[in-house]
């Protein structure tokens, strides 16, 4: 079956790094559109940046330009976001998610990242 597995969340001071990662099986991930997104508490889910099937093209959140990075690996099927400078407004749960169409869309469980103020 399809899994999107998320890992890497925890608690960073102000300033610091994580390194997400979601390992996904059941699915030709190859084929497919890889996005992290997050949901603050109280906010909606909002994307945070996206990746082509290829790793030709890369998309971020304005406020994530420069900061945050995201980069896939085919043979390990696993995507990955380097998070760097993190900041309070950082804090949400990371969701990894996988797209091909309107019919094929999947999503991790999320990992919580937590950046006191």
């Amino acid at each position: 079956q399809v899994q999107l597995v998320e890992s890497g969340g925890g608690l960073v001071q102000p300033g610091g790094s994580l390194r997400l990662s979601c390992a996904a099986s059941g699915f030709a991930f190859s084929d497919y559109v890889m996005s992290w997104y997050r949901q603050a508490p109280g906010k909606e889910r909002e994307v945070v940046a996206t990746i082509t099937s290829t790793g030709g093209t890369t998309t971020y959140v304005d406020s994530m330009k420069g900061r945050f990075t995201i980069t896939r690996d085919t043979a390990k099927n696993t995507v990955y976001l380097q998070m760097n400078s993190l900041k309070s407004e950082d804090t949400a749960v990371y969701y990894c998610n996988a797209r091909k169409n309107y019919a094929m869309n999947y999503w991790g469980k999320g990992t919580l990242v937590t950046v006191p103020s």
